[in-house]
């Protein structure tokens, strides 16, 4: 388990930087690919507020959810800060979120064509891998590196 979640801090920012979606205006035109960094620029120069609320939820929540969780598995992070990583978890939920949304718009206009991407599968399967891990870490006993370590001094 340890491992499955330290591979997400390598996952975490290829999924940001895959194509999540295709995106074009009409049907006859190629189509763009977004990805979270991509939408995140464009939104950017739209609406600052609304970019860097995303930004918490889409970018530092689970990473942070992650590292935090990494420490625990490793002893070094006390099990009264769980509730802390599980709030972190349900605000990175919140992209999921956002992104559905996005699609369900975007279908909706008529105009566009909008197809999902292979990035979008792996953000989904980050944050739910990562979703996992924390209830799994809620689920078990927690050990300290001074328990896994013994050594003798019996000389």
């Amino acid at each position: 388990m340890r491992w499955l979640n330290l591979s997400l801090l390598i996952l975490y920012p290829l999924a940001w930087s895959a194509p999540l979606l295709r995106a074009g205006l009409l049907p006859l035109f190629d189509l763009t690919e977004i990805s979270v960094l991509t939408g995140l620029q464009s939104l950017w120069a739209s609406d600052v507020f609304l970019a860097l609320v995303v930004t918490v939820f889409a970018l530092f929540a689970p990473y942070l959810k992650t590292i935090g969780l990494a420490l625990y598995d490793f002893g070094l992070l006390s099990p009264r800060a769980l509730p802390v990583l599980h709030l972190l978890g349900k605000l990175a939920m919140a992209d999921v979120f956002l992104i559905a949304l996005y699609i369900t718009l975007a279908k909706g206009i008529g105009l566009g064509r909008i197809e999902t991407a292979w990035g979008l599968y792996l953000f989904t399967a980050c944050i739910l891998a990562s979703l996992f891990l924390s209830l799994a870490a809620s689920r078990r006993p927690h050990v300290s590196t001074s328990e896994t370590v013994k050594i003798d001094h019996t000389d």
